[in-house]
C-alpha cells in the first residue's frame, strides 16, 4: 500500500519548487537583456546613430549602473526583506524596459540602460537570498545548482533570441519582450516567497559608499570610452580618470571606517572568496570582451545577419545547458579546485582557437570547434566558481555576498568592454592607416572610410569607397578583432591559473550520525566541498 503524502509538505514543496523558478526567471531575464541588445547593437546603431561609442554606452551604462549599485542592492535586500527588494527590482526593471522601447534617440537609451541597470542591481542578488530563504540548507545546493545553470545558459541564449527579434521584427522588441516575463514572475513571488521581518544585521544602507563606486566606476569608463576620439591627453580623458579612481580609493577607506558597509572587508580575509572573486574579475573581463566582439565581428565583418550570429552561438547554449549542472555536481563531490583551473584553461584555448577567424569564414571548420571547447571549459568553471566564493557566506549576508560576486563580474565585463575598445580602436586606427598612407582617396572613398573609422569592427561597399580601400578596412577590422580576442585568451587562462594555484579544496566532515566510531566523528572525511550555504550564479553574462 502506497504511504499518502501529507498535505503539508506537498505544499511546501510546491512553494519551494515556485519560488525556484521565481528566483530563476528574474535573473534569467536580466541576463537575457543583457546579452541580447549585444546582437541588436549595429541595428540600434543604424536606427539612432552614435556609432562605436554609442554601442559601448548602450552595453556600459547598463553594466556601470548594475555594477556600481549592485552590492547596495544586496544590503538593501538584508535589511528590508528579500521578497521586497526582489519585487522592486523585477517591477522597475519591466517598466523601464518599456522606456528603453520607445527611446526616440541614442541619449534617451542610454540613459535608461542605466535605469535597467540600477533595478538589476535591486533584484540580481536578491534572488539568491530568496532561494535562502525558501530551502533548507541541505537542499540549497540542487536549488543554486538550476539557478546557476539557467542563469548561465541566459548569456548565450539572449543572442539568438535577439537576432531573431531584430531581423524579424525590430531591435526595440528586444527590449517590450521583457515584459511578460516580469508579470509572470511578480506572480511568482507574490504566491511562493513568504515576507520577513526587517532584518536587524545592517543597522543602515551604505548611501555614502554606493555614490563612491557609482561615479568612481564611471570616470575611468568615460575615459576609455573618449580616448579614441580626443587622445591621452584630454582633460576629457584624464580628468575624469583620475577622478574616478580617486573616488575608488576614497570608497575603500570609506568602507573601512564605516561601521555599517556595504563590502564588508572581513569577507576578504578569507582565502577562497578573495582568490574565487579575483579570477571572477578575470574570467568576466575575458567572457564579456568575447561576448561584445563576436556578435559585432559576425555582422559587421563577416556579413551575418542579426538571427546568424545568435544562432552561431546555438553550440554553446546547448553545452551550458546539458553540463552547468553536471559540472557542479562532480565538483561537490571531488573538490571545485581542478574545475575552477583547467575549465578556465580549457576556455581560453577555444578561444584561442577564434584567432583564425577571417572575414570569409567557414562556421563549421573555423567557428564552431572554438565555440565548443570554450563553452566546455566555461561550463565546467561556473558553478564551481560561483559556489567556492559564496560558500563561506552566513545566511544573513546572503544578499551582500552574492552582491559582492556580482558586483565584481559585472565591473568586470564594464571595465574591460571600455579598455578594449579603447585599444581595438587604436589598433584598427593604426593599422587602416598604415594600410591607405600613400593611397589617394576620392571624396566617396573619404567618406566612407571616416564611417568605417566611427564604427572600428566595419566593413565597407567596394562599389563606394574602391577594392583597396574595401580590403583595408576588412584586414584591419580582422586584425583589430583578434587583438580584442587576444586579451580575452590572457584574461580568462590568468584566471584558471589564479585557480590553480590559490584554490582550496573545503574539507568536508562526517555527522556524528553518520558514523559507528565515535572518535572520528567530525574528523576531515575527503576533500570534498562542504554543502555550499549560499552560492550564486554570477554572470553570467
Amino acid at each position: 500500500m502506497r504511504a499518502s503524502t501529507h498535505p503539508l509538505l506537498t505544499v511546501t514543496a510546491r512553494r519551494k519548487r515556485l519560488a525556484l523558478l521565481a528566483a530563476i526567471m528574474g535573473s534569467f531575464v536580466t541576463g537575457l537583456d543583457a546579452t541580447a541588445v549585444n546582437v541588436a547593437l549595429p541595428a540600434i546603431r543604424a536606427d539612432l546613430g552614435g556609432g562605436l561609442a554609442g554601442q559601448q554606452w548602450v552595453s556600459n551604462a547598463y553594466l556601470l549602473s548594475l555594477g556600481s549599485l549592485i552590492l547596495i542592492g544586496g544590503s538593501l535586500g538584508d535589511v528590508f526583506g528579500e521578497r521586497r527588494v526582489f519585487s522592486l527590482g523585477v517591477g522597475g526593471f519591466g517598466v523601464v524596459s518599456l522606456l528603453c522601447a520607445v527611446a526616440p534617440s541614442i541619449g534617451v537609451l542610454v540613459a535608461c540602460r542605466a535605469l535597467q541597470g540600477a533595478f538589476g542591481a535591486l533584484l540580481t542578488p536578491s534572488a539568491l537570498a530568496v532561494i535562502v530563504a525558501a530551502f533548507p540548507r541541505q537542499e540549497r545546493a540542487a536549488a543554486v545548482g538550476s539557478w546557476t545553470a539557467w542563469a548561465g545558459i541566459a548569456t548565450v541564449v539572449g543572442p539568438l533570441a535577439g537576432g531573431y527579434l531584430v531581423d524579424a521584427v525590430s531591435w526595440r522588441l528586444i527590449f517590450a519582450v521583457n515584459v511578460p516575463f516580469v508579470l509572470v514572475t511578480l506572480v511568482l513571488v507574490s504566491l511562493a516567497v513568504p515576507a520577513r521581518a526587517r532584518g536587524a544585521t545592517h543597522a543602515r544602507v551604505d548611501w555614502l559608499g554606493a555614490a563612491l563606486t557609482f561615479f568612481g566606476l564611471a570616470g575611468p569608463v568615460l575615459a576609455l570610452i573618449r580616448e579614441p576620439a580626443v587622445g591621452w591627453s584630454s582633460p576629457q580623458v584624464w580628468a575624469p580618470g583620475f577622478g574616478g579612481l580617486l573616488l575608488l580609493a576614497a570608497f575603500l577607506e570609506h568602507e573601512r571606517r564605516t561601521p555599517a558597509p556595504m563590502l564588508p572587508p572581513g569577507l576578504f580575509r578569507r582565502r577562497n572568496f578573495s582568490v574565487g572573486n579575483v579570477q571572477t574579475f578575470a574570467m568576466y573581463g575575458g567572457l564579456g570582451v568575447t561576448l561584445f566582439l563576436l556578435v559585432l565581428f559576425l555582422q559587421e565583418v563577416a556579413g551575418y545577419r542579426a538571427l546568424q550570429a545568435g544562432l552561431a552561438l546555438m553550440p554553446s547554449t546547448i553545452v551550458m545547458f546539458l553540463l552547468s549542472k553536471r559540472m557542479g555536481r562532480i565538483a561537490d563531490r571531488v573538490g571545485p579546485r581542478l574545475f575552477m583551473g583547467l575549465g578556465p584553461l580549457v576556455a581560453a584555448a577555444g578561444l584561442a582557437l577564434m584567432l583564425r577567424l577571417h572575414a570569409h569564414l567557414d562556421y563549421f571548420t573555423d567557428l564552431l570547434p572554438a565555440l565548443v571547447l570554450f563553452s566546455i571549459g566555461l561550463a565546467a568553471t561556473v558553478a564551481p566558481l560561483t559556489a567556492t566564493v559564496l560558500s563561506d557566506a552566513d545566511e544573513s549576508n546572503a544578499g551582500i555576498a552574492s552582491g559582492v560576486n556580482n558586483a565584481i563580474a559585472r565591473i568586470a565585463s564594464l571595465v574591460a568592454i571600455a579598455a578594449v575598445g579603447a585599444v581595438i580602436s587604436a589598433q584598427f586606427s593604426a593599422t587602416l592607416s598604415r594600410s591607405l598612407e600613400h593611397i589617394r582617396l576620392s571624396p566617396l572613398a573619404a567618406r566612407a572610410l571616416a564611417e568605417a573609422r566611427k564604427q572600428t569592427l566595419a566593413r565597407v561597399d567596394p562599389a563606394r569607397a574602391g577594392v583597396q580601400v574595401a580590403r583595408a578596412v576588412q584586414a584591419a577590422s580582422v586584425h583589430a578583432f583578434h587583438v580584442g580576442i587576444g586579451i580575452a585568451v590572457v584574461l580568462v587562462a590568468l584566471g584558471g591559473l589564479l585557480g590553480l594555484a590559490g584554490i582550496r579544496n573545503p574539507q568536508r566532515r562526517v555527522r556524528s550520525e553518520d558514523c559507528s566510531g565515535g572518535a572520528l566523528a567530525g574528523r576531515p572525511l575527503d576533500s570534498t566541498q562542504a554543502a555550499v550555504n549560499s552560492p550564486a550564479a554570477a554572470g553570467a553574462a
